[in-house]
């Protein structure tokens, strides 16, 4: 039996959505207040989705428990209440918009998950503002 489970976490963080080799006014243009030179923040929510087969022993797709410890080990104890630009290696040089921020998560995740699992990460920005990513 195919099927699909998902996982909601929740996390905190600033950001500032800046092109470097910009001018000060081409970034205001393009990205508007999300340039503020001070941050913003978001109420980020995210939902995990991670499809395959049910394990005939288990009953299980995945143990819906070790989902939702490697969700708050991996992304929100990493990104919760953090600066992204400043306090988050992968940004560094990566413009922390809600499309690379849920590359980034689903990059984390995919790692740490058995490959016998497909996976779709689905990240809000706001209510209703959102982007997902299921791989390439």
């Amino acid at each position: 039996m195919r099927i699909a489970v998902f996982r909601k976490a929740h996390f905190n963080a600033a950001h500032r959505l800046h092109n470097p080799d910009w001018t000060k006014e081409q970034n205001e243009a393009v990205f508007g207040i999300c340039n503020n030179y001070n941050y913003h923040g978001h109420n980020y929510e995210l939902e995990v989705k991670v499809t395959g087969e049910v394990d005939k022993d288990t009953g299980y797709l995945i143990d819906i428990k070790s989902l939702k410890e490697l969700i708050y080990e991996e992304i929100e104890l990493r990104l919760d209440h953090k600066n992204l630009n400043l306090d988050v290696p992968e940004f560094k040089n990566l413009n922390p918009t809600a499309e690379n921020i849920c590359y980034v998560i689903w990059n984390i995740l995919r790692d740490k998950l058995d490959a016998k699992y497909e996976l779709t990460v689905r990240l809000y920005e706001t209510p209703r503002n959102y982007v997902e990513y299921w791989g390439e």
